[in-house]
C-alpha cells in the first residue's frame, strides 16, 4: 500500500502557496485579503483561523513567504487581480519568527509588480 507521506498529518490539510507542499492546517498561517485604514487592498494574516472569505495558506518562515511573494501566489489564490500589500503579514512573521531564524528586512518591498 503506497501512501504519499510516513504519517498522515491530524485533522485538515492545505497546500503551502510558497513551497506548495501540504501540511497540516495547524503549521501553516491563513492569509485573508484585507484593507487597511485607508481602504487599500492588503494581506491581512489570520493566525486564529476564522476571518471570513477565501484564504490562501503559507508556512510561517522567510523562505515560503519570499517564495509566495516572488511568485505572485497570494493574488493568484485569492482570487483577487489586484496588488496586495504584504506588509502586515510581513510584520506578523518577523514579530513570531522563531529566535534561531535571522530577522530579514521586509523581502519583496523592492519587488515590482506589473
Amino acid at each position: 500500500m503506497a501512501t504519499t507521506s510516513d504519517t498522515p498529518a491530524p485533522g485538515p490539510v492545505r497546500t503551502c502557496v510558497g513551497c506548495r507542499k501540504r501540511a497540516a492546517t495547524n503549521e501553516l498561517l491563513r492569509v485573508v485579503a484585507g484593507s487597511d485604514a485607508e481602504g487599500r487592498p492588503v494581506l491581512v494574516p489570520d493566525p486564529d483561523r476564522r476571518a471570513p472569505g477565501r484564504g490562501a495558506h503559507v508556512h510561517p518562515t522567510q523562505e515560503c513567504w519570499q517564495l509566495a511573494v516572488r511568485r505572485r501566489a497570494f493574488s493568484r489564490a485569492l482570487r483577487s487581480g489586484q496588488g496586495l500589500d504584504p506588509a502586515p503579514v510581513e510584520d506578523h512573521l518577523l514579530a513570531h519568527a522563531p529566535p534561531s531564524e535571522p530577522q530579514h528586512h521586509r523581502p519583496g518591498t523592492g519587488a515590482h509588480s506589473s
